[in-house]
């Protein structure tokens, strides 16, 4: 499987508050991120997974290190508009990014920028809307929506680009759960049947559960790395980093200390339930 993001010893400081010392954001990430992946990066506020995320598509450029998509140098100012069109973000308020006052609008505005023809963006507006599950939204006020449809209005707009990779920096923060649901279930639907790359940064447990890896990071370094079964039953490392399991698994910890004979990498409320009704 052929990579579309790879880091090279990233490294990345915020300018300095007058008198005081560059703040270090990232040490030395190296990560590759295979096209088609569905992948999770956890990490507690400050951990710089949010800062890794905005250098996937060159919001940021790297202090030192290297940055690429499909191959393209981020710090090559010529590749600029085509790494945009490989990787496009999704951020934490649906607000920021919503321009238009009609929803077919709003869809049509990044190929409008590309600069892709009125009847291509006719077909893809409808495409990326199917594709969200908000086709019957098309002249819809955006104001007038819910959070969670909010979102999916956004990260239409982004399919709409024809993108091979979408980044969600902290997407489904400022939602309710029943609008993270709605968005964490499109973006699997777009994983799965249409083969987009999926980059969850989150700090939700049960999200990066939905993933196929969990890159876990702390004080600007990728600390754990594999499949979700492998990484979120680590509760001790987890709980040292300031990060909680997934309830599923702290609930099967403590049953544990308690002498039960459980799997910790139960991690769903159904797998949970029935491992212990068997431990019973």
């Amino acid at each position: 499987m052929s990579e579309i993001i790879k880091t090279e010893q990233l490294t990345f400081s915020y300018p300095p508050d007058e008198g005081k010392e560059p703040v270090q954001a990232l040490h030395g990430i190296d990560l590759t991120i295979a096209q088609g992946a569905f992948v999770a990066v956890l990490g507690h506020n400050g951990s710089g997974k949010s800062t890794l995320a905005k250098h996937m598509n060159a919001v940021l450029l790297p202090g030192g290190g290297k940055v690429w998509v499909s191959g393209m140098d981020t710090s090559d100012e010529a590749l600029l508009l085509e790494i945009r069109r490989r990787v496009g973000m999704v951020f934490q308020n649906p607000d920021n990014q919503i321009v238009a006052n009609v929803v077919e609008e709003d869809v049509a505005f990044g190929p409008e920028n590309l600069g892709v023809p009125t009847d291509e963006i006719q077909r893809r507006v409808a495409a990326a809307l199917k594709a969200v599950g908000m086709e019957e939204f098309t002249l819809h006020a955006p104001h007038h929506l819910s959070g969670g449809q909010k979102q999916r209005i956004a990260i239409a707009g982004v399919i709409a680009m024809e993108p091979a990779c979408i980044v969600m920096d902290e997407s489904t923060a400022m939602l309710d759960p029943c609008g993270r649901r709605e968005v964490l279930d499109t973006v699997k639907r777009l994983n799965r049947e249409k083969g987009i790359t999926i980059v969850l940064i989150t700090h939700h447990m049960d999200e990066a559960a939905m993933a196929d890896r969990v890159v876990v990071m702390d004080s600007g370094n990728v600390v754990m790395d594999g499949p979700p079964r492998e990484i979120l039953v680590r509760t001790e490392e987890l709980h040292a980093i300031g990060l909680a399991a997934p309830h599923t698994v702290e609930l099967l910890h403590g049953l544990r200390e308690d002498g039960f004979d459980v799997p910790l990498d139960a991690l769903g409320i159904q797998e949970c339930a029935e491992a212990i009704a068997r431990a019973l």
